[in-house]
């Protein structure tokens, strides 16, 4: 079932220093215990023609009361992450796996040809609330596979690499095939750190709990935001936060015939 449009975005801001702000999610379904919002990096560009910027297409955040199924169903051509701070998200899929992805794993459901999977919480399970990464692969229908890995523990104020593009010589767990990296950091009031950066890449951030400012503008929890050519930005928390960055590759080769991604 396609998500429901609820109107056009917002007009996106850009600060003099390549700081633009993302506009309010313009997308979101709700099937009861199972409620999404879809945002779009692509959006934060005034007339920027791609919803999504490079190899990320859009970055979900899901909501999942206790006792929650959805039901088997295929994705194709898009590499699909779940990201679990807290709470747990039970996977079956179609070739037999029974996975739990919580704080201390990560999920990579590369979908290429077709995959078939079902996610679930449990009665006594928490509410759980995730995010769900959609990143474009770099060529259509490629072998079909999953990837559930084990995440170091984090370190307040450092971030956390979590994947990287596959063939990379990095030291994250997990991989997708496409020029996209994907770092966490859990910060204390008052802590300052730098983004990651790459030379000609640019930065999709996203607060998951918490407020930061990023070159003095204001982020609080599930704002966003896109950093082009900003090599030497750093975000400072005002609070305790939880956040991801997304290390992006502008230029990159990009497939856009995901079943949810696009």
């Amino acid at each position: 079932m396609p998500p429901t449009r609820l109107g056009t975005s917002t007009v996106a801001h850009q600060s003099a220093s390549g700081l633009y702000e993302t506009p309010p999610p313009n997308i979101a379904r709700t099937q009861g215990k199972f409620r999404i919002t879809v945002n779009h990096p692509g959006s934060a560009l005034p007339g920027h023609d791609d919803h999504g910027y490079g190899p990320l297409a859009a970055v979900v955040e899901s909501f999942m009361d206790p006792d929650t199924l959805i039901s088997m169903h295929q994705h194709r051509n898009e590499e699909i992450v779940s990201w679990v701070p807290a709470g747990v998200m039970r996977h079956d899929d179609g070739d037999g796996n029974k996975l739990v992805t919580d704080s201390e794993h990560v999920m990579v459901m590369g979908a290429g040809s077709g995959f078939w999977h079902e996610e679930r919480t449990l009665a006594d399970d928490p509410p759980l609330r995730m995010l769900q990464i959609f990143v474009r692969p770099h060529s259509l229908d490629l072998p079909p596979g999953i990837q559930h890995e084990p995440v170091p523990d984090p370190v307040v104020g450092e971030w956390r690499h979590v994947f990287q593009p596959a063939g990379d010589d990095g030291d994250a767990p997990l991989t997708v095939r496409n020029d996209a990296h994907l770092y966490d950091v859990r910060l204390g009031a008052g802590d300052t750190v730098d983004f990651p950066e790459r030379d000609g890449w640019d930065t999709y951030f996203y607060v998951f709990e918490g407020s930061v400012e990023v070159d003095g503008t204001s982020f609080g929890k599930a704002d966003s935001g896109l950093l082009v050519d900003e090599p030497d930005a750093s975000v400072a928390a005002s609070e305790d936060t939880t956040m991801v960055a997304f290390l992006l590759n502008p230029d990159a080769e990009v497939t856009r015939q995901g079943t949810v991604g696009r």
